[in-house]
């Protein structure tokens, strides 16, 4: 939706937090600051951006032309594998596309950031990975392939 400080991964914890957007839009600065890594700053842009009328209005008429998106819900009890866990993906994978391995690690749990940093678990790399495996390498994070990714999902 564009709303000011709120990038993928926030957008996807509180799609995951609220599940829709009626929720969203109903929630309180409160409510919304509850969501993991939404700190005071972040809640008041997307509490400013919702409460616009201007803007509100354009959410309606996507809604009204029909623009939907797969409502998120994860079971409290679920076992994540990956809960916890953050990954970063570089590189071509042999058969997944990087956006693929990242729904699936986000499915599974885990969290995907862009970056190699000190809080990185775990880099997934393939063929002509660069400058993010050298970071992991010189980080000491695990670096795994596609096919070890999917090893760590298996019951």
């Amino acid at each position: 939706l564009g709303i000011p400080n709120v990038g993928e991964a926030t957008a996807l914890a509180l799609a995951e937090h609220f599940g829709d957007l009626p929720p969203l839009r109903a929630a309180s600065l409160e409510q919304i600051q509850a969501v993991p890594d939404v700190g005071p700053v972040v809640a008041e842009s997307i509490r400013n951006f919702l409460d616009d009328a201007r803007l509100a209005d354009v959410v309606d008429q996507l809604l009204a032309l029909g623009v939907l998106w797969e409502a998120q819900t994860r079971s409290l009890g679920e076992h994540l594998p990956f809960s916890g866990k953050t990954f970063v993906c570089t590189g071509t994978l042999p058969t997944l596309g990087r956006s693929d391995a990242e729904a699936l690690i986000r499915k599974h749990g885990g969290k995907v950031t862009g970056s190699v940093s000190k809080k990185t678990d775990y880099v997934v790399a393939g063929a002509d990975a660069g400058s993010k495996l050298a970071k992991a390498e010189e980080l000491g994070i695990a670096v795994i392939g596609e096919d070890e990714l999917k090893r760590m999902l298996a019951p």
